[in-house]
């Protein structure tokens, strides 16, 4: 992966709707070239999506939430497969720490949150943080550097 790889995947995820021209405009290639490296990016696996950001609380969930949850690890393949099938739940992380999850979630009202609270902790034990702002929203990683 070179300089110019970067600077592509830098602007697809500032905008997954970037015209093949524009993006071969700031990488000085022609379109087809661009074309050429986001397909071989995309076989790579380095780009394995496209998707649009959406504002929850436009669609009605008012409430974000964080949620700590300790799995047994004989559980976790049952956990993971409830997590999988609930819709509210938008990301879904084993980690370090005290708790062996964490879980970011969106509901349209706190007794939504609470009634699938009171679902989880049939898994283990739980800790909940609701947001009240986000100043650093979703973003792409650092794909490294880029001169071109």
């Amino acid at each position: 992966m070179d300089a110019i790889d970067r600077h592509i995947i830098k602007l697809l995820q500032e905008n997954a709707r970037i015209s093949l021209k524009t993006m071969a405009e700031k990488t000085f290639l022609s379109s087809p070239a661009v074309s050429a490296r986001i397909d071989r990016l995309e076989r790579e696996g380095i780009i394995t999506g496209y998707h649009a950001v959406v504002d929850p609380m436009k669609l009605g969930y008012h409430i974000l939430a964080y949620i700590n949850l300790n799995v047994q690890p004989e559980d976790k393949a049952k956990f993971y497969a409830y997590a999988e099938e609930m819709p509210n739940v938008l990301e879904c992380s084993c980690v370090t720490g005290e708790y062996s999850m964490i879980m970011k979630v969106a509901f349209s009202s706190t007794m939504e949150l609470d009634q699938f609270i009171g679902q989880l902790q049939k898994f283990g034990k739980t800790s909940t943080r609701i947001v009240f702002s986000t100043h650093v929203g979703p973003r792409g990683v650092d794909a490294g550097p880029e001169t071109v």
